[in-house]
């Protein structure tokens, strides 16, 4: 260990696994090292039941009805992957697929009047939904068709919108569309936490929906992707792709000291060696006197013996409560998977809540979320602080991750990626240099 470096990363968090894998393909010398004695940080699988028991301090064994422990694989932190999304358009992706399996989820649901509808997105759908009236199907069936065709560089497709100017309330005005269908389409669509995008420039959230719809027809069944064996083995694939660009991973490690000097990171000290580099990556649980806390996320990782309701029985969805139909400032999501991505003995199923703490009963706040999905066997409640690094990093060339939010996706994870890596290097991220590199390596595909 007693070397120099390019990159020392800390953690092994999904984020941090992603980040080091960019650097050893990008020709970096990679030493990445974990207290823990297993991969994925704050968003690990946990692989046996009575260790996730003993982590929530739940007392005894857990019941027989279970099952045995080893067929578990509990994630801490839910997400999902969208198929035409950052993390699944990454060409690093195509080597981690040579060491994962992906499923399909079978729904995308979204909350409106106590009740879950399918989520519509293609111009069929939103004919046959019944989550709104006739002639709101119509209008809403010719937005769906604006937003196909839209292209901000073909101004015969704008219809009088200026994408860069126009604010999205305006767009949904112009379709004469009702809040319900402003709620479903920010929110389950553009998968917006708040409703702050209303009074932004439409062409992100154009280009939101969009995406939606393109990874919704790229498997023609549901929009997300979620690994066999539970996310934890997310940031094992991305390790293991730094590692055959020669990067060095050591788990089980204490981190004694993080040096700096001049106010400029040089190393890192553990067991008494020291590791010198160039730029250090860490979690916020690495230097806590670098970050803020800004706020609060609250999960509910719940076990029950039935698919949810309105679901049409299905072993894997998502669902998306906008923060409208609650009275809050943000939405609430759940994401419900089982033994079909083998994360759960056969019959059981892991639905997992979460969203951002507004007061001080955080467990109220998540109450019409519980309520859908009934009868629970076992309910096991964690509340995480969020944290946002205190500066850039360019001058510590120190670069703190942020903490994973209450979103079911990994879209605000890989915003926060490429940030760290244009920081870092001062460019954009490029697929394409990445994915000439990649070819270097495996050849043409």
């Amino acid at each position: 260990m007693n070397e120099e470096y390019d990159v020392i990363v800390l953690g092994t968090g999904l984020t941090e696994c992603i980040l080091s894998g960019i650097m050893s393909v990008n020709g970096k010398k990679v030493l990445h090292m974990d207290r823990n004695l297993y991969y994925g940080g704050e968003s690990a699988s946990i692989m046996l039941l009575e260790d996730l028991y003993k982590r929530f301090k739940i007392p005894g064994a857990p019941p027989a009805s279970m099952g045995r422990g080893r067929d578990w694989n509990v994630d801490l932190i839910p997400k999902f992957l969208m198929a035409n999304g950052q993390l699944g358009k990454m060409p690093l992706f195509t080597e981690v697929t040579r060491y994962l399996d992906f499923k399909v989820t079978e729904g995308s649901f979204v909350y409106k009047g106590g009740k879950i509808y399918k989520v519509p997105s293609t111009e069929a759908e939103a004919l046959a939904s019944s989550l709104m009236g006739l002639f709101e199907k119509r209008r809403f069936r010719k937005f769906l068709v604006f937003v196909a065709s839209f292209d901000e560089k073909d101004p015969r497709t704008l219809e009088g919108i200026d994408p860069g100017k126009t604010a999205m309330r305006k767009v949904y005005k112009k379709f004469n569309l009702g809040q319900d269908v402003m709620d479903f389409t920010g929110h389950a669509l553009a998968l917006y936490r708040t409703d702050d995008y209303l009074d932004q420039p439409c062409v992100e959230t154009i280009n939101r929906i969009k995406l939606y719809s393109e990874s919704l027809a790229r498997y023609g069944k549901n929009p997300y992707l979620y690994p066999l064996y539970g996310l934890g083995e997310l940031p094992q694939g991305f390790a293991r792709l730094s590692a055959i660009y020669g990067g060095t991973y050591i788990l089980n490690k204490p981190i004694e000291e993080i040096i700096v000097q001049n106010g400029k990171v040089v190393g890192v000290k553990s067991e008494g060696e020291i590791a010198r580099c160039k730029q250090l990556i860490c979690d916020p649980s690495y230097m806590k006197d670098r970050v803020e806390k800004v706020g609060q996320v609250i999960r509910v990782i719940c076990i029950v013996s039935h698919p949810i309701k309105n679901t049409s029985d299905a072993n894997s969805c998502q669902i998306i409560i906008p923060q409208n139909q609650v009275n809050c400032k943000s939405d609430i999501y759940v994401c419900m998977i089982s033994s079909a991505h083998n994360v759960a003995v056969r019959g059981k199923y892991i639905a997992i809540v979460s969203t951002t703490v507004e007061t001080k009963e955080p467990k109220k706040e998540i109450r019409p979320a519980l309520e859908l999905l009934e009868l629970l066997e076992q309910k096991l409640v964690s509340i995480s602080d969020l944290f946002v690094p205190k500066d850039l990093g360019t001058e510590s060339q120190i670069f703190i991750s942020r903490t994973y939010d209450a979103t079911t996706h990994f879209e605000t994870a890989c915003d926060d990626i490429k940030d760290i890596y244009k920081r870092m290097t001062g460019s954009e991220f490029d697929f394409e240099e990445m994915k000439r590199k990649k070819n270097d390596i495996y050849g043409e595909d």
